[in-house]
C-alpha cells in the first residue's frame, strides 16, 4: 500500500520547481502515514467534497485552497468555532487526509492551474509564445468573450466592466485571486485588451478598468469567481497524477461555485 507521505514525496519529485519550506503546501488532517485507498484532486476542501470523497472511497484528498478559510489554515483564531470542530470532527471520523498542493503547482513550468484553464477554454493555438498568460485570439466582442468563457469554465455569474460591443482579440488570463500589482502589470500593457480573472477588490482592477473605458482606452475585465478560474487546474492535476501514481484511483471531484445565480 502506497501512503499519502509517499505520493507526495513523488509529487515533489515530479513537479520540475525547487520545493519551498516556506509553503502552504502541507499537510492539513489527518495521518500522513496511512494507507491510501484513493486520491481526490479538488479545488477546495468543502465539507460536501470531503463527503462525496470519502463515499467514493477516497481518503487522501489534495486541495489548492484552504481547508479552515484563511491562507495559511491557521486555526488559532477560531478556538470554541462550532463550524472549525464540526468539520474537523468529520475529518477525524471518516480517516480523511487532507493536504494542499497550491505554491508549487503555481511555480511548475507550465503553470498546472493555468495550463489546465487553457485547455478546457481551447486556446493552445493562441498562446503567445514564451508568455502563457497571453493570447491572440480571433476577432469576437467582449460580450462574446466573456460568454464563452462562462461557458466553457462553469461560471454560473460572470461579471464584465466595458463595453460588451467592444471588438477584442487580445486577451490576459490571472486565474485565483492575485494581488493587485499583478492585475494592473496586465492592464497597463498595450497588448492586452481584456483582463479575465478570478477575482478582485472592486476598488482596485474593477474601477481602474472602469476609468480607463470612460477615458476611451481600450480595456475590459472579466470576473469569472475564483472556483470557476481554478477549478480545471485541479481537473489537470487528477490526470497529471495518474501518470506517476497507478497504485490507487485518481478522480477530480468538484467544489462548484459557492454563489447561486440570485434573481429577486
Amino acid at each position: 500500500m502506497i501512503t499519502a507521505r509517499e505520493i507526495v514525496e513523488r509529487i515533489k519529485e515530479k513537479v520540475g520547481c525547487e520545493w519551498s519550506e516556506q509553503t502552504v503546501d502541507t499537510f492539513k488532517a489527518g495521518d500522513p502515514d496511512a494507507p491510501v485507498n484513493g486520491i481526490a484532486t479538488t479545488f477546495m476542501a468543502t465539507v460536501d467534497v470531503l463527503r462525496r470523497a470519502s463515499q467514493a472511497g477516497l481518503n487522501f484528498v489534495i486541495t489548492h485552497e484552504p481547508t479552515f478559510y484563511n491562507h495559511p489554515d491557521d486555526t488559532s483564531g477560531l478556538a470554541g468555532d462550532a463550524v472549525l470542530a464540526a468539520k474537523q470532527a468529520f475529518l477525524a471520523e471518516s480517516g480523511l487526509v487532507v493536504w494542499r498542493f497550491h505554491d508549487h503547482w503555481h511555480r511548475r513550468t507550465p503553470d498546472g492551474i493555468l495550463e489546465g484553464v487553457v485547455q478546457v477554454l481551447g486556446w493552445e493555438a493562441y498562446q503567445r509564445e514564451g508568455d502563457q498568460q497571453s493570447f491572440d485570439l480571433p476577432e469576437t466582442t467582449l460580450g462574446e468573450l466573456a460568454a464563452t468563457m462562462a461557458s466553457r469554465l462553469g461560471s454560473r455569474a460572470p461579471r464584465v466592466v466595458g463595453d460588451p460591443a467592444m471588438v477584442v482579440t487580445k486577451v490576459a488570463l490571472c486565474p485565483g485571486a492575485a494581488p493587485w500589482s499583478a492585475h494592473l502589470r496586465l492592464l497597463q500593457r498595450e497588448d492586452v485588451e481584456v483582463l479575465a480573472v478570478g477575482e478582485s477588490r472592486e476598488w482596485e482592477a474593477v474601477e481602474y478598468v472602469r476609468d480607463a473605458a470612460a477615458l476611451g482606452m481600450k480595456k475590459a475585465l472579466v470576473v469569472l469567481g475564483h472556483a470557476a478560474s481554478e477549478e480545471p487546474g485541479m481537473a489537470h492535476l487528477a490526470r497529471w497524477l495518474s501518470g506517476f501514481v497507478g497504485e490507487v484511483p485518481v478522480e477530480f471531484v468538484p467544489a462548484g461555485s459557492p454563489f447561486a445565480v440570485w434573481r429577486p
